[in-house]
């Protein structure tokens, strides 16, 4: 089966065809950072405007890179939910009707659902069960996962997503947007041991995650350095370096301690966040001690994607889900509430 996937569920277009046979066919990417950095954070109807605009062009662009036409595909999937209402219009009702118009069926695929399984469109994919880690600008999920559909949460965050923590620190910094990769970066000239920020919820038992007293922790650093002059470009530096550890090893003890809870050994990690290359370097170290394994999809799927909502909707349709003819979009869709379809890796 050869699936078209669409994602528009915040600020990247992303489209992709997946084949059930030959895997990854092709797939394009169209960023908005350049239309949201004046703005500081994303505009939600720019953001819409923006993804009518790019949409059918990296359709077309796709077609071309994997030499095929519209008759050459079987059904179309679309990011349904969660995101932006607006943004997830575009992709559900320019989905819906390209389906219709090329007699295929369409299905409606979870976003978190997409990053999940992003992994397995890489040659060295994990086996079911294992433990999730879903770390975005919108979310921070630990997930027991059994097969596709099969999820059960761990723990989550109470506050702000790890993602969002960073963009609002890197803020405080004044380093622009987006500002979670520039903090990154920024942190690796930091000196480590200057400032010690707190692990927020490491010292009670459970698996949820809170960053909001971070943030405080990170505003109020910054105004004993600011003093009555300027934050130098060391002291930026060294914060930097200082929250990002606090959040990496925050997330590297819950890790731990759901695999020793579920007792297992294989960890996925997907969302943005899961570019982090201190974050990476931690969690292989904390499994190979543990006999484990860590797995993420390549940096370019560590990002919203087309790809993965393609491979999703291709399981999902496989199994024999379809979406209806109206259009219905979910900005608010927990992942719990998706059926199971197997534990089948097509």
């Amino acid at each position: 089966m050869r699936v078209l996937g669409l994602e528009t569920s915040c600020d990247e277009t992303g489209v992709a065809i997946f084949d059930s046979d030959a895997g990854l066919l092709a797939h394009a990417l169209y960023s908005q950072v350049a239309l949201h950095a004046e703005f500081g954070g994303v505009v939600p109807e720019l953001a819409s405007r923006d993804h009518v605009r790019k949409m059918l062009p990296l359709v077309r662009q796709v077609f071309d890179e994997a030499g095929l036409s519209a008759a050459d595909i079987d059904a179309v999937a679309f990011t349904q939910g969660p995101g932006l209402a607006g943004a997830l219009m575009v992709g559900a009702c320019g989905g819906r009707a390209l389906a219709y118009g090329w007699g295929v069926p369409a299905i409606g695929v979870h976003h978190m659902e997409g990053h999940l399984l992003a992994p397995m469109l890489e040659a060295d994919r994990p086996e079911f069960p294992f433990i999730a880690l879903l770390v975005s600008g919108g979310h921070t999920q630990l997930v027991r996962v059994e097969g596709i559909g099969q999820y059960k949460m761990l723990g989550e965050s109470l506050d702000d997503a790890a993602g969002e923590a960073f963009d609002k620190a890197a803020k405080m910094l004044e380093l622009g947007y987006p500002g979670g990769p520039a903090l990154a970066r920024l942190a690796d000239r930091g000196n480590l041991d200057r400032f010690t920020f707190p692990r927020p919820m490491v010292n009670r038992p459970g698996l949820d995650f809170s960053f909001s007293g971070l943030k405080t922790f990170t505003l109020n650093t910054i105004a004993d350095c600011r003093g009555d002059g300027e934050l130098s470009e060391t002291d930026r530096a060294d914060i930097a370096a200082a929250f990002q550890r606090a959040v990496v090893e925050t997330l590297v003890i819950k890790c731990t301690r759901a695999l020793e809870q579920e007792g297992l050994n294989r960890l996925v990690i997907a969302g943005g966040v899961s570019a982090n290359s201190m974050l990476r370097a931690q969690l292989a170290t904390r499994l190979e001690k543990l006999g484990g394994r860590v797995f993420y999809p390549r940096p370019a799927f560590c990002t919203d994607n087309g790809a993965m909502i393609a491979y999703a909707g291709c399981c999902r349709l496989l199994a024999g889900e379809f979406e209806p003819l109206g259009v219905k979009v979910r900005p608010r869709w927990p992942m719990d509430q998706l059926a199971a379809v197997g534990n089948a890796q097509e």
